[in-house]
């Protein structure tokens, strides 16, 4: 259902795509229109997985950092995408702002996020199984720094960041196991796809992806620019031998086994 919805939400081509939240790369092939892509995570267990899978090459740029702290300049990007990561997010909207801030004028935002209005959820609280309200504008901390999103709070925080919302699909309606144990998986994949388009007038899925688009009136970065140091924000990073150094504040930023490693400076 994802390969469907990106399938419908990516441009056909692109030059940069920040994937953010890449994981081990299972969603990485799917962006094969474009030029290079940059995988993003925080955990280099992760990336070192993904390489493994799509090979250390100029076309891939691994990248372990936190979401909060980007290390890239700001208008690099024309394409991202954040797919199964905004569950982890208790300051979403600190992390859309930085999202934001390195994408160019008039790029592409896929994000994906999980939808506490959906129908199980709803009659959760109806029959009372469950406590909190997926009516509430809120996000609902279910377990330990995994939270799911109402449909109008994540509407919301795009317009605030200067996202202009364009599409959402309503993802994964037969998630429940008693459908997939008695409904063939081609069966379910059509009728999903089906349904997939209905997230424009209303958001009943446990997975809803969206689409957005940055308004033209910010900055590209330059050509030679790429970077930031996440600690000073310079844009001044030299490579010197397997490390960066800022020249604004003189950090360090290692280079493991082809992964820039911008989470924590050494000493």
């Amino acid at each position: 259902m994802e390969d469907i919805a990106l399938r419908r939400l990516l441009p056909p081509h692109g030059d940069l795509l920040l994937e953010l939240g890449a994981g081990a790369g299972r969603n990485t092939p799917r962006y094969i229109g474009f030029k290079q892509v940059v995988l993003l995570d925080y955990s280099v267990t992760q990336l070192k997985q993904a390489m493994q899978r799509l090979g250390r090459n100029q076309h891939y740029i691994y990248v372990a950092a936190d979401i909060y702290k980007l290390p890239f300049v700001d208008g690099l990007f024309d394409t991202t995408t954040m797919i199964r990561t905004l569950h982890h997010m208790a300051e979403p909207q600190a992390a859309l702002h930085q999202v934001r801030r390195t994408l160019q004028p008039g790029a592409t935002f896929i994000l994906e996020y999980a939808n506490k209005q959906n129908l199980k959820a709803i009659f959760r609280f109806i029959f009372r199984r469950q406590d909190w309200s997926p009516f509430e504008v809120n996000s609902v901390e279910f377990e330990k720094l995994n939270f799911d999103f109402h449909p109008q709070q994540v509407r919301s925080m795009l317009a605030e960041t200067g996202f202009k919302l364009e599409c959402q699909l309503a993802v994964s309606y037969f998630r429940l196991g008693i459908f997939k144990k008695y409904i063939p998986l081609n069966m379910l994949t059509k009728m999903d796809a089906w349904l997939q388009p209905t997230g424009n007038f209303w958001q009943l899925s446990p997975s809803v992806f969206t689409r957005s688009h940055t308004s033209v009136d910010s900055t590209k970065a330059l050509p030679e620019k790429f970077f930031e140091c996440p600690i000073c924000k310079a844009d001044t990073l030299k490579p010197h031998g397997a490390r960066l150094i800022c020249l604004g504040c003189s950090r360090e930023w290692p280079i493991r086994d082809g992964i820039f490693d911008f989470r924590v400076a050494p000493d």
